[in-house]
C-alpha cells in the first residue's frame, strides 16, 4: 500500500490508531509463547476506551506494540494513517514523541524536578521554547487540579497527585493517542476515580484518543466502550462492564 493509499484509508475511517491482525510471540525455551493471536481494533479521535482482561492476558504487550515500543511478530500498526512497519528507527522515535503519550502504573516522574519541570521536560526535548513549555505545563497541571503544587517535587506529592502529574506530562506534546497501562493500579478506589476523571476529561477536551488497560470494571464501564483481550484476540467487552 502506498503512502497516498494509506492516508486515503485513514480519511475514510477517521482512525488515529488501527491494529490489524497483530500477533506477538516470544521464544520460550524450545517452544514459542503466543501472546497476541490476531488482534484487531480501531481507535477514533477523542474516544476513551478500556482494555480489560485477566492478569497475564497480554494487555501490557498489546499497549507496547500499539505504542511502537515493541514490534509485532505479524500484522500492522497504523497511526494517523501511516504504516508503522515502514518507519525507520528515527521515524518511530519521532512518532512516539509527537503522536503518543504514555501513562504507567508507576508514575516514573523525575524525582529531582518539580511537577512543573516534569511536565515541561518532554516539550523541551521536542524543541519547544522554555517560556511556552512553562505556560502549557502550568495550564495542564491546573486542569488536573494541581495549580497549587507546581513547585513540589514528587516526594512531596501524594500518589494520586503524582499520577495526575504523569497524566499532564503524557499530554504535554499534544499527542493524538494516550496509552495508559493500569494507571490507577496502586491507588485506593476514591483516588483512582479522581485520577481517571482527570485523564478522561483531558483526553476529551484535547480530542485525544485514550486506550486504558484496567482491572477496575466499574471505571471501565464509565468509558466510551470496553475491549476484552481474550486468548490473544480483542473482543467486545460491553457485557463485562454493565
Amino acid at each position: 500500500m502506498s503512502e497516498h493509499d494509506t492516508h486515503l484509508a485513514n480519511a475514510v475511517t477517521g482512525a488515529v490508531l488501527e491494529l490489524r491482525g497483530i500477533t506477538r510471540s516470544y521464544k520460550q525455551g524450545r517452544g514459542t509463547l503466543e501472546v497476541l493471536k490476531g488482534a484487531d481494533m480501531t481507535l477514533l479521535p477523542g474516544e476513551v476506551v478500556a482494555l480489560v482482561g485477566p492478569s497475564g492476558a497480554g494487555k501490557s504487550t498489546l499497549l507496547h506494540v500499539a505504542g511502537l515500543l515493541d514490534p509485532p511478530t505479524g500484522g500492522e500498526v497504523i497511526i494517523q494513517g501511516r504504516l508503522c512497519s515502514q518507519l525507520n528507527d528515527q521515524e518511530r522515535t519521532a512518532m512516539r514523541r509527537d503522536q503518543i503519550g504514555f501513562v504507567y502504573q508507576f508514575h516514573h516522574l523525575l524525582p529531582e524536578f518539580t511537577a512543573l519541570e516534569n511536565v515541561m521536560m518532554p516539550q523541551l526535548i521536542a524543541g519547544k521554547p522554555k517560556k511556552a513549555a512553562r505556560e502549557w505545563a502550568s495550564e495542564l497541571l491546573g486542569r488536573v487540579g494541581l495549580s497549587e503544587r507546581l513547585t513540589h517535587r514528587p516526594a512531596q506529592l501524594s500518589g494520586g497527585e503524582q499520577q495526575r502529574v504523569a497524566i499532564a506530562r503524557a499530554l504535554a506534546n499534544r499527542p493524538r493517542i494516550v496509552l495508559a497501562d493500569e494507571p490507577t493500579g496502586n491507588l485506593d478506589p476514591k483516588t483512582a476515580r479522581a485520577v481517571f476523571e482527570s485523564l478522561t476529561s483531558l483526553a476529551r477536551t484535547e480530542n485525544v484518543a485514550a486506550f486504558i488497560a484496567t482491572h477496575n470494571l466499574g471505571i471501565a464501564g464509565k468509558l466510551d466502550r470496553a475491549i476484552l483481550l481474550h486468548d490473544g484476540k480483542l473482543l467486545d467487552g460491553k457485557d463485562l462492564v454493565k
